[in-house]
């Protein structure tokens, strides 16, 4: 499966509107960064100073532990990997875009959170091991349980629950990216060009070309 076959498989047809949106915000592409560098001024344009203030003190807290923080990594490179036509999701930065969506939208912070530890004592009752700590076949299996809501098991229903959260959130966060944005193809707004009336139409109306030359 290439990456837009994989996405389709598991369910990335719709994301959440209120993730996108939260995703577009002037200064959320700026996640590691204090505001201090060059471009700071041109960032911040049009912003009210509470609001610079507020992204520079969520940006300065952290949320997820260093372990939570690599079982995300490797979750969102599952999701979304590495292929031929781009990088993979923590390519994109999508862990710091998480860490930072949590503290900018809370109500994330908990389901998250309490998703990682299901998935680590899943993983631990299964494997012996941490998510991040088992194989890639192990990881997979262990994925491939809670990616399908249609086929998974009912017991599997808080894994499930969570990890359609984290596919929005990586979804969100890698198409909101550059890498992502290259990924789509999309070309944003561009000037058009007018290069005249079609020579077919000139001809057909018998009307002089306006450069000077005459239809035979």
């Amino acid at each position: 499966m290439n990456r837009r076959e994989s996405l389709k498989a598991i369910g990335i047809g719709t994301l959440s509107a209120g993730v996108l949106l939260e995703a577009c915000k002037p200064n959320n592409n700026k996640l590691a960064e204090d505001n201090k560098d060059t471009g700071a001024a041109a960032d911040n344009a049009g912003r009210q100073p509470f609001e610079i203030e507020r992204d520079k003190k969520l940006n300065a807290d952290k949320f997820f532990t260093d372990h939570e923080m690599a079982t995300i990594t490797v979750l969102g490179d599952i999701i979304i990997p590495k292929d031929a036509r781009s990088g993979s999701a923590s390519d994109a930065k999508v862990p710091a875009f998480i860490e930072f969506i949590v503290k900018d939208m809370p109500d994330h912070q908990t389901p998250m959170r309490g998703g990682l530890r299901w998935l680590d004592l899943q993983c631990l009752n299964r494997y012996g091991k941490t998510f991040v700590d088992a194989s890639s076949s192990q990881q997979i299996e262990m994925v491939t349980e809670i990616a399908y809501p249609k086929k998974a098991k009912p017991e599997m229903a808080q894994g499930v629950s969570f990890f359609n959260r984290m596919r929005d959130l990586t979804a969100s966060g890698f198409y909101t990216s550059k890498i992502g944005i290259d990924d789509l193809g999309y070309a944003g707004n561009a000037p058009g060009k007018w290069d005249g009336v079609p020579a077919e139409v000139l001809k057909q109306y018998n009307i002089k070309d306006p450069w000077g030359d005459k239809w035979d």
